[in-house]
């Protein structure tokens, strides 16, 4: 575990006290929660609104209306002329074959 050392207003200070003690538990755990708290509610995935889903989706099937459909020289031409570079190394040959077989059962 890290050690902080860090300088607050006294009246935060005492905010923060007040809470604690209102919580129940020490000022550094009521501190370290608070943080948690602040920074997690960067990672949570938020609900889209059902208006927001119909925007997209309609956007969506425009983009697939407007792209077409590929023909199977079209397809192949792209496979050509695609970059073959080596695999990550948490890639392993069996993942790699793994991979193979279910592109080759999709095809």
């Amino acid at each position: 575990m890290s050690r902080l050392t860090l300088r607050l207003p006294e009246s935060l200070h005492q905010q923060l006290s007040h809470q604690a003690s209102q919580e129940g538990v020490s000022l550094n755990q009521y501190i370290v929660y608070a943080l948690t708290k602040q920074v997690n509610q960067h990672y949570f995935v938020k609900p889209v609104l059902p208006e927001d889903m119909e925007k997209q989706q309609a956007s969506f099937l425009s983009l697939l209306n407007n792209l077409g459909i590929a023909t199977s020289e079209d397809i192949q031409l792209a496979l050509e002329e695609r970059e073959i570079v080596a695999p990550e190394d948490e890639l392993t040959q069996d993942i790699m074959a793994q991979f193979q077989e279910k592109i080759k059962a999709n095809s």
